[in-house]
């Protein structure tokens, strides 16, 4: 019998034993190699990250709102009753580039720098494709990228420039001629409109199809829709016709919702704000009576929003049922998400930007086949500094101390969230006054409440603008008023827990980085508010 007592004297071992015997040996190494390597390969899961574009939790049917009966997500409340869904999950900075930037370096927008629309992040920054490459991934990313630099990491990119287009868009492709930004793939010479997201999730399969499937798969899936101005496929123009869309009770009534410093700010649906307003937007008569105007503006908002929304829906059905065809759909983590929620007629407001439930809030789905309980939810509070971390620990790769945030992988598991999870998540918008008239803002999130500092200044935000506003405080218990109807900032009875999240937002910009202390002049304008 031969014996090998020590791996390091395997060779050794070889060499010494007659030709026949040597030649058997090898081939048997070889073949043992290759079938750790596969062994390897199959252990380490394809991974599917789909995100859109400004797709708030209340317009998915699982996540039980108002909107529910309307069954707008029957895919995505499958993947949900299928896996796992996060009930609080939020964004850092409710804005399209500062959350993609997010998403590839796992830090918040204040250390990777991309705290506006305007600012870069620069290649050398994009770790988590690299780091998914690096690991044996064939990467990915199709669909709207909105990061000025070139997505290089990737293995593949057929990315839309900027907002791109909702109908026969054109894409930045990795493998058309010239360099980016000037690599254009132009839409085919066709009859009808190609909607983006049916285009987007035709890429997607056509590289799933011909990918090599001798390695995993990292694909970055992410939509243009639902982003304004609410463009649906032809197929979608008379979803809804007949129903009348359910308003939030906060629409028309908000009896002590805001502050001094958000008075008269924010675009509206009706016409509330002069300069902006979804009745606009939407060809309303300005004729009507305000409360008349107010009523078929948002009608035809939320229409065309759940329009597109259900293309969405959709198109992840194909994705799902392509993956099943393949035979991969077992073997694949599925990861449903948008780059930030949206306001969906709360408190008359239109678009994100503001650190309000509606547009702080993110869906969170996931599917991880074999290890997340069907069904399941977790009240663990995540935010997308936790995303590139959880993407990246699901592939067994080790996360980079350079990430701020933490992997929920433990928790897809368990079902629990671990003892030391953070109690509190902290939210920065820096746009002051920019595209929709929202402050400049702070504020610290947890479980039971939220506080928040409008500190009304533009600093050194690209394209923030430089009027001062009234600074401000908000504080909401999520406890009893989830809606964010009552400001209970000057409650007496609130004083104490106020006091004591202003230690905990203090101490958590301290923890973050976001000291303020090369602004001198919010310096002065906190250290007064403070004492308010």
């Amino acid at each position: 019998m031969l014996r090998i007592h020590s791996p390091t004297r395997f060779p050794n071992f070889i060499v010494s034993q007659p030709n026949y015997i040597r030649s058997f040996l090898c081939l048997l190494l070889v073949a043992l190699i290759g079938a750790l390597s596969a062994s390897a390969k199959s252990s380490q899961p394809n991974i599917l990250w789909i995100m859109s574009d400004d797709h708030a939790a209340t317009a998915i049917g699982a996540y039980g709102s108002h909107l529910a009966p309307l069954n707008p997500t029957p895919t995505l409340d499958r993947l949900a009753a299928d896996g796992m869904m996060f009930t609080n999950a939020v964004c850092t900075n409710s804005i399209c580039t500062p959350s993609r930037a997010t998403l590839m370096t796992g830090q918040y927008s204040h250390t990777n720098g991309v705290k506006t629309l305007s600012d870069d992040l620069p290649i050398a920054d994009h770790a988590l494709p690299r780091l998914m490459k690096q690991a044996g991934y064939q990467t990915a990313m199709i669909g709207k990228w909105h990061l000025k630099n070139e997505p290089a990491e990737f293995d593949y990119y057929c990315v839309l420039p900027g907002q791109g287009s909702y109908h026969r868009p054109t894409f930045r492709d990795m493998n058309s001629p010239g360099e980016w930004p000037n690599n254009l793939l132009h839409p085919k010479a066709t009859y009808d409109t190609e909607h983006s997201s049916d285009v987007i999730t035709n890429l997607s399969l056509d590289w799933l199809k011909n990918r090599n499937t001798d390695e995993p798969f990292f694909l970055m899936h992410h939509f243009k829709a639902p982003h304004d101005n609410f463009e649906n496929a032809e197929r979608y123009d008379f979803l809804y016709d007949d129903v009348t869309i359910p308003e939030p009770p906060s629409l028309r009534d908000s009896p002590n919702h805001g502050s001094i410093a958000t008075d008269g700010t924010g675009t509206s649906i009706g016409k509330r704000n002069t300069r902006r307003n979804m009745g606009d937007h939407m060809f309303v008569d300005k004729s009507l009576s305000d409360d008349d105007y107010l009523t078929v503006a948002y009608q035809r908002y939320l229409k065309k929003y759940l329009r597109t929304v259900r293309g969405v829906d959709d198109n992840i059905a194909r994705l799902i049922a392509a993956l099943r065809k393949s035979g991969d759909l077992d073997n694949t983590i599925i990861l449903y998400t948008s780059d930030q929620g949206f306001m969906l007629g709360e408190h008359d407001y239109i678009d994100k930007r503001w650190m309000y439930e509606p547009s702080l809030q993110v869906p969170f789905i996931v599917k991880y086949p074999g290890k997340t309980k069907a069904g399941s939810t977790s009240s663990a509070l995540v935010n997308n500094t936790d995303f590139a971390p959880t993407l990246l620990d699901l592939a067994g790769i080790k996360v980079p101390a350079s990430m701020q945030g933490r992997s929920v992988s433990s928790i897809l598991e368990s079902g629990q969230t671990p003892e030391d999870w953070r109690q509190a998540s902290y939210y920065r918008y820096w746009m002051h006054l920019a595209h929709h008239d929202n402050p400049a803002h702070y504020g610290i999130r947890t479980e039971n409440f939220k506080l928040i500092f409008y500190y009304g200044l533009g600093l050194d935000a690209k394209g923030a603008k430089q009027d001062v506003t009234t600074p401000g405080w908000e504080l909401y218990d999520l406890r009893s008023d989830i809606a964010e109807q009552h400001n209970v900032y000057d409650d007496p009875a609130f004083h104490g827990v106020r006091e004591r999240l202003k230690i905990q937002l203090l101490s958590l910009k301290k923890e973050v980085g976001d000291t303020d202390e090369q602004y001198p002049e919010l310096m002065r304008v906190r250290e007064i508010a403070w004492k308010n």
